[in-house]
């Protein structure tokens, strides 16, 4: 799934840190070093928390428009995206062992011709879902 958040930086008394929270999210709040450190930070932040309710079946607010957050003063205020789908491709990649059932002939010639069957599997279920995640 993809979402959209405003994130807010706040930086410290000399700007050497960053504090930054989507005060959409409960509780997703991290800090970084520079502003784009923080950016990075604080879209890994929301992309857990995320993929968390996702897996949970917990609800996921709506992004506030930001005319309606209450936004300290001295805050900068940034549109965060998260690709929760994109996120988990990227962390979690450890093998599930499927087993499929095929035609002895397409096997057979799958084998003849050296197709990695394993990887048109992941090849075709990627494009499947990329183009679902579209909709």
């Amino acid at each position: 799934m993809k979402y959209i958040y405003t994130a807010t930086f706040i930086p410290n008394e000399d700007g050497t840190k960053f504090y930054c929270r989507i005060p959409d999210l409960s509780g997703c709040i991290t800090t970084g070093d520079s502003l784009e450190d923080a950016i990075e930070m604080i879209a890994d932040a929301a992309s857990g928390w995320l993929v968390v309710a996702e897996d949970e079946g917990n609800d996921i607010p709506a992004a506030t428009p930001q005319h309606e957050l209450e936004i300290p003063e001295n805050a900068i205020c940034s549109i965060i995206r998260i690709d929760t789908f994109a996120y988990r491709a990227a962390t979690d990649t450890k093998a599930v062992r499927k087993n499929v059932s095929l035609p002895a002939w397409m096997a057979t010639l799958a084998e003849k011709k050296g197709v990695n069957c394993s990887q048109v599997l992941q090849d075709g279920l990627m494009q499947l879902l990329n183009s679902s995640q579209a909709r």
